[in-house]
């Protein structure tokens, strides 16, 4: 078998595993245990527990649990119903404040927890009846909470970057200062979206009061009621300080400063919210233990992928491919992005960086791209990966949540904010120091 055939084979195999709904994990491990016993000596496949313990011995591992451990204290207590009242309760009185408090509620949550899904399931399950009775229509609540859930992989802590950086062989410290600017800037762009569009939508309604609902509901807080839920943030924002400071100031590595928050954060929901029986807890463990040993099912797995595809020459022929086509730098980066973005049809994030990110490495740094920017920008493609169809997971999410909204309703409210997704990426490629500025102050 031909070094170029079996290593067309190796690669169209895993994409017809994972397309036909194997889990990610097995799908890696089948592929790679199949050619093992094909093409690889018998004195490998011995080193097989090896490289997966190898793989596995790695202390940064330890952040992935840790930050799951956050987001499901958070957001299976009323930790998160108190982050979503107050921030409505300041902003109600703007136009289109609901959506903008929900984006708000979004980012925030996803600076504590680093996953997309838990945060397009906390706060949609608050959000979107409370959006859908104030006269919001479906596409639009249902589609800025997708949107919005996708700045969980953005905003630090990111499970994404934790990945990325382990592949890429890249600081995630830095990666996780990189996503600040962008993740803030993005947010604002999808609230300034939410603002108009929901004030347009009331002009509408008023001009044809007669047949449509009611127009949007704007609630009224006195500065007393505004200034009550302060105390109710004062929790969050002493997680996010104690984060940032350690991390960024240098006190502490990512894993050291997943497990500071994980401890404040359980002794938040246990004293605060009362939350310290097993019929509280028990839950909460449980879902981190499961979450958690999908994503490290996963990253074993493609460690042994990894080593497989090296020696079958995949990820050097690509290499050597891509570089023998001397495309200048932007078609370079265009063509990446368009096969990000088709993989994003059909595979979650972390599938994505594990499966094509070693063959593009030594592309990128051969091309000079730095790779902490690249890391930024691929996490935003795969952002439009979540909320877009064949897959589109947090639009399954919201789905489940809202099942009133139809798909088609759906996808016409995400649309804008792929949009925007895409416009914001041309933004950091033409300003590359919105990401690397802060990287660079470390």
């Amino acid at each position: 078998m031909s070094e170029y055939f079996s290593g067309m084979l190796f690669v169209s195999g895993t994409l017809v595993l994972l397309l036909s709904g194997m889990s990610v994990a097995f799908a890696l491990g089948a592929i790679s245990l199949l050619f093992m016993l094909l093409v690889m000596p018998p004195a490998m496949i011995a080193t097989l527990p090896e490289t997966l313990y190898g793989g596995m011995d790695n202390f940064t591992l330890l952040a992935i649990p840790l930050f799951i451990l956050m987001g499901e204290a958070i957001g299976r207590t009323r930790a998160s119903v108190d982050l979503y009242e107050s921030a409505y309760r300041w902003l109600s009185r703007l136009p289109g404040g609901l959506g903008i408090a929900n984006v708000i509620g979004c980012a925030i949550f996803a600076g504590m927890c680093g996953s997309s899904t838990a945060t397009a399931a906390a706060m949609g399950s608050m959000g979107i009846p409370e959006m859908r009775k104030r006269g919001y229509s479906g596409g639009l609540s249902g589609g800025l909470i997708a949107a919005g859930g996708t700045l969980g992989i953005l905003i630090p802590p990111s499970i994404t970057f934790i990945l990325y950086g382990i592949v890429a062989e890249q600081s995630i410290g830095k990666l996780f200062i990189a996503g600040v600017i962008p993740g803030i800037l993005l947010a604002a762009f999808f609230a300034v979206w939410v603002g108009y569009k929901s004030h347009y939508d009331e002009k509408r309604k008023r001009a044809a009061v007669s047949t449509t609902p009611e127009p949007i509901v704007y609630e009224s807080f006195t500065w007393k009621e505004r200034m009550e839920t302060l105390p109710r943030l004062v929790p969050f924002v002493i997680i996010i300080f104690v984060i940032m400071v350690a991390l960024y100031g240098g006190f502490a590595t990512p894993s050291e400063v997943a497990g500071v928050g994980a401890f404040i954060t359980l002794i938040m929901v246990m004293v605060i919210y009362r939350c310290y029986r097993w019929k509280d807890l028990g839950p909460i463990l449980l879902n981190t233990t499961k979450e958690s040993c999908m994503l490290m099912m996963i990253v074993a797995m493609s460690f042994l992928y990894s080593n497989v595809m090296s020696y079958l020459h995949v990820t050097q022929s690509t290499t050597q491919w891509l570089v023998a086509l001397h495309m200048s730098h932007w078609e370079l980066l265009f063509w990446i992005d368009m096969l990000i973005l088709v993989l994003g049809f059909f595979l979650p994030p972390v599938a994505i960086i594990l499966f094509i990110t070693p063959a593009l490495i030594p592309v990128l740094q051969a091309n000079g791209f730095d790779l902490i920017w690249f890391g930024v920008q691929m996490t935003i493609l795969m952002e439009a990966g979540l909320i877009h169809p064949p897959v589109g997971m947090n639009l399954f999410v919201i789905l489940g949540i809202a099942p009133d909204i139809s798909l088609k309703e759906l996808l016409w409210g995400v649309t804008p904010f792929i949009v925007l997704i895409g416009l914001f990426l041309v933004l950091i490629a033409a300003f590359p120091q919105i990401v690397l500025w802060l990287p660079g102050l470390m």
